[in-house]
């Protein structure tokens, strides 16, 4: 792989279209920054409507080619493997340009690294079991059967905070059905989905096949969003941008799947070990500096234990350690970008004008040799309640609120007392209680004594302003192929060609 950390600080990189790297039309380079120090590493191309509507041609050029429309699906998995392969190959220097690209720790990187190749296998081996069904009708002499499909070109709009786990997960399964992509990953953290491109082409799929274009939203990502030539988007982000997404692609009658923005509870019952929901509840909302979709930035105390809980959870909190994202010993890294640093602030203050106390954390880190970076602590919200601003919207951002409750039925309503449906968690020892939280939540996953646990072999995805569609597993397969009925009449009769043959 070229695009390592060493090759592309200070670089220019260009646009990944048709196989091969290419100056921007325009062009114009913007800087991607280093959350660590504020200052710029590297710079990315510009792209605009011409660069886009030239990715868009060279994908569907490449759906068209026999090369790649005329391969067997179990040539196109041994392809997707091949791509795995190539991932766990290079995973060091891919977790080292996400690190420096959004502050992200680099332990957890190597870790999403060495899973990544995994979800490359798995769809892999699902290239050849995409079947279609015969289906039995009232007519003799006629066979009637359904055939899966490519849908065409999918263009997939990636975030910043993880964006290859993120393009992984739409990305594997696109490649193993037959579909051609234009990818626009986030011009906050566009390097390792660059480097990406160079790994298909390296693992052998045909030129035009995956093609990256990098810019901002207003332009590029509109640019994209608008294109007739594409089949179906894939957008992570936030609610308002997936409803700007949404409106651009009906223009074209594109459909969407969305995972977008959430507020998602974690419920704690008196019955538990204090310690380990403690534990459960810090990895919901603090790990990655509380930059994920799935964050349980609300917490809700059974009353019994609540003072216990907090004494507790404030006590883990101050043990975090804030730091430089490549020292094996930090906990949270700095937030990706200057402006989310901007908007922590302003919940947290936000928060404690409506009445909320700071129990720990709410402030920049002390420490001057973080300084420059866009650090901020961990902070635990007290005397929450859901209709405070921050514990409305989505924080992005290391801050939780915990409020008390008393009955079960309050527990619900409290839960279930927001905009997002994305993710819960509960922690309970009471297995019927646990299974009612999971049949009454308004979510579109349920944790029960564990959080933010992964698997791409199950979907997921979110319901309410969260989303809609749903990603791993064979439901994903689904979202990305069209299926094509097929009717063949073998009789010899003549029918009457001015009435339908029901029969």
């Amino acid at each position: 792989m070229k695009t390592t950390v060493q090759t592309l600080a200070g670089s220019r990189i260009g646009l990944f279209i048709d196989g091969r790297f290419v100056a921007p039309r325009s062009g114009t380079y913007v800087p991607s920054y280093d959350p660590t120090t504020g200052e710029p590493w590297y710079e990315f191309a510009q792209g605009d409507s011409d660069d886009v509507a030239e990715a868009v041609a060279s994908a569907r050029a490449a759906l068209a080619d026999p090369a790649w429309r005329r391969m067997t699906q179990t040539d196109r998995g041994k392809l997707v493997r091949r791509l795995g392969d190539l991932v766990l190959e290079n995973a060091d220097a891919l977790a080292r340009l996400e690190c420096r690209d959004n502050g992200k720790l680099l332990k957890e990187m190597r870790a999403q690294m060495r899973a990544i190749p995994d979800s490359y296998l798995y769809f892999a081996g699902m290239a050849d079991k995409l079947q279609g069904d015969t289906i039995p009708v009232n007519k003799l002499d006629t066979l009637n059967f359904n055939l899966r499909e490519p849908l065409g070109v999918v263009g997939m709009i990636i975030p910043w905070n993880s964006p290859l786990m993120m393009l992984t997960g739409t990305l594997a399964p696109c490649l193993a059905i037959g579909n051609t992509v234009v990818v626009k990953p986030s011009e906050h953290a566009a390097a390792s989905s660059l480097a990406l491109a160079e790994l298909v082409i390296e693992a052998g799929f045909p030129p035009g096949v995956v093609n990256v274009v990098t810019g901002d939203g207003a332009t590029t990502g509109e640019a994209l969003t608008r294109h007739p030539g594409i089949a179906k988007y894939v957008f992570t982000g936030s609610t308002a941008t997936g409803r700007r997404i949404a409106a651009n692609a009906a223009g074209n009658l594109a459909p969407c799947q969305m995972e977008l923005g959430g507020k998602s509870p974690q419920v704690i019952f008196s019955d538990v070990d204090i310690d380990r929901a403690v534990n459960g509840v810090v990895s919901g909302v603090f790990a990655a500096a509380g930059q994920t979709c799935v964050a349980g930035s609300r917490c809700f105390v059974e009353r019994p234990i609540y003072d216990r809980f907090v004494e507790a959870l404030v006590a883990r909190t101050h043990r975090i350690k804030v730091g430089h994202p490549q020292e094996e010993d930090t906990d949270i890294g700095p937030l990706a970008l200057a402006a989310q640093l901007a908007k922590v602030e302003d919940y947290v203050a936000s928060g404690t004008r409506e009445g909320a106390r700071v129990a720990a954390g709410g402030r920049r880190p002390q420490d001057p040799e973080l300084a420059r970076g866009w650090y901020y602590e961990p902070t635990v919200l007290t005397e929450a309640r859901n209709e405070m601003r921050f514990m409305r919207e989505e924080i992005f951002g290391p801050v939780v609120g915990v409020a008390p409750f008393d009955t079960e039925e309050e527990m619900v309503a409290l839960a279930n007392g927001t905009d997002y449906g994305l993710a819960s968690g509960v922690w309970t020892r009471d297995i019927d209680r646990a299974m009612r939280f999971a049949r009454t939540i308004e979510a579109g996953t349920v944790w029960i004594n564990t959080y933010r646990s992964a698997a791409y072999m199950s979907a997921n995805g979110g319901m309410k302003n969260s989303g809609y569609g749903r990603r791993g597993g064979f439901e994903v397969m689904r979202e990305f192929s069209r299926l094509k009925n097929v009717v063949i009449d073998y009789s010899s009769a003549m029918q009457d060609p001015f009435v339908i043959r029901l029969r």
